[in-house]
């Protein structure tokens, strides 16, 4: 399955967990695995307790290490200025795989999925998602 997402770049982050439960629940899987993976490298993907002000805080955590400022060699190599986008998604890496445990993903009470655009631009984001089932 693909869960496709329209972005606004610049540290966009999407709660994408909704959308993992409904292909979870259409599998009838009980007990194993959702892979997700997003397509491209200037996004992430992770959990996070998803409130505003935790977002705001993953932001500015995220500039701290890798401003968008910053000149990168990347920008001289291809013209644009999204050096910083490929080495926050390179930090925090295009996969995540979260349990699945009867027919629930095996998330904690404050923890959701979430997407994460780091590019300079809004962007059409995919999202493979694969259910493994563990166990006969």
């Amino acid at each position: 399955m693909k869960i496709f997402v329209s972005t606004k770049g610049h540290n966009d982050i999407v709660d994408l967990t909704s959308e993992i439960e409904k292909i979870v629940k259409k599998s009838d899987v009980k007990d194993g695995v959702a892979c997700l993976f997003v397509s491209g490298s200037t996004a992430a993907l992770s959990t996070l307790e998803y409130e505003p002000g935790l977002v705001e805080d993953l932001k500015r955590a995220l500039e701290k290490i890798a401003p968008e400022g910053a000149d990168y060699k990347h920008h001289k190599k291809w013209g644009d200025h999204n050096g910083a986008a490929h080495i926050r998604a390179a930090l925090m890496k295009p996969c995540l795989c979260v349990p699945i445990e009867n027919g629930n993903l095996a998330l904690g009470t404050w923890q959701q999925v979430v997407l994460v655009d780091f590019d300079e631009k809004p962007r059409e984001r995919e999202i493979i998602v694969k259910i493994l089932k563990v166990g006969s």
